[in-house]
C-alpha cells in the first residue's frame, strides 16, 4: 500500500502536491493543515487522515483532528505527530500504543525540512512543507507498507 504524507501547508497546498501523490491509497498530515479547504482538496485523490499542529491551536481543526494518531496498516505500526526532532533523540522516549508496541514508523513534521532517516529499525519522517516553504523548498513523502515493513521516498516538488 502507498500511503502519501504531507505537513505544514499553512491553508494552501501548493499545485505540485496533487500530482505528486497519484496512486496513493491513503494520505496522512502531519499538521500545521491551516484551512479544512487543504484536507478537502487532499481528499480528491485519497482518504485523509490529519492531526492538528501547533499553528491550528484555539481554530475549529484543532478540535476536529486530535495532536497525534496511532495507525496500523499492512502490519506496519505508524506514529502520527506534529513536533518531531532528531531521531537520536526521540529515540529515547519513543511513545508505545495501548498494546506496548514502538511505532515502526514515526512521522512528524513541524520542522518544514524534510528527512527519511532510518534509526534501530524504526522509519522516521519528516515530509516537509507542502505549502509554505522556508528555505528547504516544497516537498512530500511517499510511503510503502506491506508485509510489516516500511519505506519512503521524499519527493521534492517544484515552486
Amino acid at each position: 500500500m502507498e500511503i502519501g504524507v504531507v505537513s505544514d501547508t499553512h491553508g494552501r497546498l501548493a499545485p505540485a502536491v496533487l500530482p505528486a501523490l497519484t496512486g496513493v491509497e491513503l494520505i496522512l498530515h502531519a499538521g500545521d493543515i491551516g484551512h479544512e479547504t487543504v484536507l478537502a482538496q487532499l481528499a480528491t485523490v485519497a482518504p485523509v487522515l490529519a492531526i492538528h499542529g501547533n499553528t491550528d491551536q484555539g481554530t475549529p481543526l484543532a478540535r476536529t483532528h486530535p495532536a497525534t494518531r496511532w495507525i496500523e496498516q499492512e502490519d506496519v505500526l505508524i506514529y502520527l505527530t506534529h513536533i518531531g526532532g532528531e531521531p537520536r533523540h526521540l529515540m529515547q522516549a519513543l511513545p508505545r500504543a495501548i498494546d506496548g508496541r514502538l511505532p515502526q514508523v514515526y512521522i512528524f513534521g513541524h520542522s518544514h525540512r524534510p528527512l527519511c532517516e532510518l534509526h534501530n529499525g524504526i522509519l522516521f519522517l519528516n515530509p516537509g512543507t507542502a505549502g509554505a516553504p522556508r528555505g528547504a523548498g516544497l516537498s512530500v513523502a511517499r510511503l510503502t507498507v506491506a508485509g510489516g515493513q516500511a519505506s519512503a521516498v521524499i519527493v521534492r516538488l517544484g515552486g
